[in-house]
This record gives structure tokens, C-alpha cells and sequence, in this order.
């Protein structure tokens, strides 16, 4: 063996990812046109813009419906409730991931879809139609909770299916920006439902905002939902999972144990990256504006427009940061994003307590910045981590107990944290703990920006490029 060969299988044995370039024509290439480009973007969206109007809805009206669910507790007390039943809904998303996520690498990934869509619609709807406190007493709390956990159930199978369908999808070179096309969903959602609530409690007295009008925002789910439903369906499944599904048997799909005991170094990745993602996002759009009418005493409608404005702004920016994401890599966004966590949680925190607009502005404006690192970046990175045959499966367990334990709690642990500490700042340490999580996490995972996922061949968006690859790679 010649010196030359035997320096690059040591080379090859120390870095598993070198490869030497394969030889390509163009039908191992995957073309996606522009028409089902938009139309994947579309319907992997939609169900995000839904999901996340439910959530912005409720994080707006949290101290409402502490009064119609629980009126003879406490203020602090209606808030802590409101707050653990919202977290108790992400206990169940790990469940949701376990059903849906094996049975979307089994049965493909747009049948799980259009289920979780239906869920999700008809659990929301259901939320507006339940009688309060007044009426039934404490059945009224109950029937709030397991809407809230059939929420849970649903969204446990959609966020993580509808980043894997996309990305699937998605030209090599694109993924990032056609992934931040989904976070764009989220924050479409977001800012609707909030502002719905906010024009809502603005243009009506209190009395009626807690005797009926809180209904309206969920009632609206339901014609979301069926257009969401209707434009999954027209989705035909996604080439990567045809291709795998066309070699094997019927039925046969990832496993508990298999991803478990061959994909858990990805899982764990998933998990610290995700922790960091979910809490720096609960912490501004389920936390923040409570914190800024409950604890710091401002104005609801103060307090609701200032995030509203931060995530509009937001909207623009973030497929922007998904560009620059494809240009530089995932690596340096996720890394920036952790690095301002670290630096500016604390000043962030300190200058919404100063009171004034222009102050208060910039404290959210800062973490809207470094939200905008993670969501426009990590819908593009977390699917790579998994190969198809298992993508789902493994993205749904890890992304669902990793939202459970550490994005849905985290407006209930801020909370009790202020409680049993008296100090108004201490939140600021979840994003100071979570900016360094996500820089470890980071740190080891792959650079997957401008290449194929792991499983999938090389995808381009038109034949020219299909044959100006197949012609670099001779």
C-alpha cells in the first residue's frame, strides 16, 4: 500500500463524514420544481400558523382565562394555574411524538400530517366551546385541560413531521430559507392570534372579554384547519421517503429501540439544541407579555403590542437569517444566537423594567434577535441529523421530550421562580443556561448547509441544475 493510500484511510477512519465525491448523472439527482416547492412550503406552514395562533391566543388572553376558569383564586394563583395547564399539554407531546413520529417513517409522512392537522383544528375549536367556571363549576378546568392535552397529543407528531416533509423537499443549497419558511408560519400564527386578542380586549370592556368574547380567537380554528387539511392533501408524499418506502417491505418503519440505541448521539444533539431553541422562544412569546401586565404592572394592551411589534418585525427578517444560514452554515446563525443568550439576557430583562416604551422595546427587540438565530436556522438543521428511513420517528421523540421538559414550562418555572425568589430578573438565568446548552450542542453537530441529508440523494430545484452537478462531479 502506498504511503499516499494509507494516509487517506486514516484520514477517512478519523473523520467518518469524508468522502471521496461520487461520480454523479442526473437521475440520481432529485429535481423539485418551483409549483410543488410552493405548494409543500404552503402546507407544511399552514399547520404551524395554526398551532401557534392556538398558542399566541392563549399566552394573550392568560390572565382571562384565569378569570373564567379559576375566579375564586388568587390573582398570582389564576396565573399559575392558567400557566400549568399550559405546560401540561407539552407532558404529552412525547406521547404524540412516540405514536406519530414511527408511524409517519412507517405509513409516510402525509397521512400523519393531515391527522395531526384535524386534531389540532377540532381540539382548538373545542376549547372556545367550553362552559366556564360559572356555569359547570370544575368541570370547567377539567374539560380546558384535556383540550389542551388532545392539543399536545396532535402538535407531538406536527411540528417535528412538518420540518421533516419540508426538508425532504427542499433544494440542497435552499433548505435553509425554505425552512425558515415554516418558523414564518409560526410567527404569522402567532402575531394573528395575539393580535386578534389585543383588538379584542382594546374594543371591548373586560366584562365582556371574560363573559364571551374570549371565544372568539379558538372558534376560528376550525375554518384554519380545514384549509390546512385540504392542501395537505393535494401534497403528494416526499420524493426521499418515496424512494426508501419503493425498497422495502410493506409496514416496516423505524423503531423505538433502533433509534434509541442507533441514533442516540443525534437525539441528544436534537434535545440541547431544541432546549435552547424552545426556551429562548416560550420565554418571549408565552412568558413575556404576562410578565410585562402581572409582574411589572404595565398596561395589558402596553405589554401585548410591544411583542406584537417585535414579532412582526421578525417576520420580515427571519427568511432573510435563513439565507444567510445557507451561505454561511448553520453553525455560525446557531452559535451567534447562543453567544447573545449569554451576553444579553440580563440586559434584555433589565431594560424592560426601566418602564419606558423606548427601553421596554429594545429589551424584547433583544430577544427577539436571538429567537430569530434558532428559528430561522434549525428547522434546516435538525432534520439532517437523522437518516430518512428514521427522520421522523427519531426527530419527533427528541424535539417533543425536549419541548416537554424545558419550552412548555418555562413561562410556569419563570413564574414560580419570581414567586419564591421575589426578584424580577431571575428568568434571565433559564436563557443564560439555555444559550450555553445550545453552544455545546451545537459545537459537535455537523454542518449540513448546501448537502444532502443523510439517506436522501442530492436534490436542486430545475434539470439546468441537475446537469451542472452531474457535470461538477465527473
Amino acid at each position: 500500500m502506498s504511503a499516499q493510500g494509507s494516509s487517506e484511510d486514516r484520514g477517512r477512519r478519523r473523520f467518518p463524514g469524508r468522502r471521496r465525491r461520487a461520480v454523479l448523472t442526473e437521475a440520481d439527482i432529485t429535481v423539485v420544481e418551483a409549483p410543488t416547492l410552493r405548494r409543500a412550503v404552503s402546507a407544511t406552514a399552514i399547520g404551524n400558523t395554526m398551532e401557534w395562533f392556538d398558542f399566541g391566543v392563549y399566552s394573550y388572553l392568560a390572565a382571562t382565562l384565569g378569570k373564567v376558569f379559576y375566579p375564586e383564586a388568587t390573582p398570582t394563583v389564576q396565573l399559575l394555574a392558567t400557566f400549568t395547564t399550559f405546560a401540561a399539554a407539552f407532558l404529552v407531546r412525547p406521547l404524540g411524538g412516540l405514536v406519530f413520529g414511527p408511524l409517519g417513517d412507517r405509513v409516510g409522512r402525509r397521512n400523519v400530517l393531515a391527522t395531526t392537522m384535524i386534531m389540532m383544528a377540532v381540539a382548538t375549536c373545542c376549547l372556545g366551546l367550553i362552559p366556564s367556571y360559572a356555569t359547570i363549576g370544575v368541570w370547567a378546568p377539567v374539560l380546558l385541560l384535556i383540550m389542551r392535552m388532545v392539543q399536545g397529543f396532535s402538535t407531538g407528531g406536527e411540528y417535528a413531521g412538518a420540518m421533516t416533509f419540508l426538508s425532504e423537499y427542499a433544494p440542497d443549497r435552499r433548505r435553509g430559507f425554505l425552512g425558515s419558511w415554516l418558523e414564518f408560519g409560526t410567527l404569522t400564527g402567532y402575531v394573528l392570534g395575539a393580535g386578534l386578542v389585543t383588538a379584542i380586549t382594546t374594543a371591548l370592556p373586560e366584562q365582556d372579554v371574560v363573559g364571551w368574547a374570549w371565544r372568539i380567537p379558538f372558534l376560528i380554528a376550525g375554518p384554519l384547519g380545514l384549509i390546512g387539511l385540504y392542501l395537505r392533501l393535494k401534497l403528494e408524499e416526499t420524493p426521499a421517503y418515496s424512494r426508501m418506502a419503493s425498497t422495502r417491505e410493506a409496514g416496516q418503519g423505524s423503531e423505538l429501540r433502533t433509534i434509541i440505541v442507533r441514533w442516540w448521539r443525534a437525539m441528544l444533539l436534537c434535545i440541547g439544541l431544541v432546549l435552547t431553541f424552545n426556551v429562548t422562544n416560550y420565554m418571549l412569546t408565552s412568558y413575556m407579555p404576562t410578565y410585562l401586565s402581572a409582574v411589572l404592572g404595565y398596561s395589558e394592551t402596553h405589554g401585548l403590542l410591544l411583542v406584537l411589534v417585535v414579532m412582526a418585525a421578525m417576520m420580515v427578517a427571519i427568511t432573510f437569517v435563513g439565507r444567510l444560514s445557507d451561505r454561511f452554515g448553520r453553525r455560525p446563525v446557531v452559535l451567534v444566537g447562543c453567544g447573545l443568550l449569554v451576553v444579553f439576557a440580563f440586559p434584555s430583562f433589565l431594560l424592560v423594567q426601566l418602564g419606558a416604551v423606548l427601553p421596554v422595546l429594545v429589551g424584547v427587540a433583544l430577544q427577539g434577535l436571538m429567537l430569530l438565530c434558532f428559528n430561522s436556522t434549525l428547522p434546516s438543521t435538525l432534520p439532517a441529523l437523522f437518516a430518512t428511513s428514521v427522520r421522523y420517528g427519531g426527530l419527533s421523540i427528541a424535539f417533543n421530550i425536549s419541548v416537554a421538559l424545558f419550552g412548555g414550562t418555562t413561562p410556569l418555572i419563570s413564574e414560580a421562580l419570581i414567586t419564591a425568589t421575589g426578584s424580577k430578573i431571575i428568568p434571565a438565568v433559564l436563557l443564560v443556561v439555555a444559550g450555553i446548552v445550545g453552544g455545546i450542542a451545537i459545537w459537535f453537530t455537523p454542518e449540513s448547509a448546501g448537502r444532502p441529508m443523510p439517506g436522501s440523494r442530492p436534490t436542486v430545484s430545475s434539470r439546468q441544475e441537475a446537469r451542472e452537478l452531474a457535470a461538477r462531479s465527473r
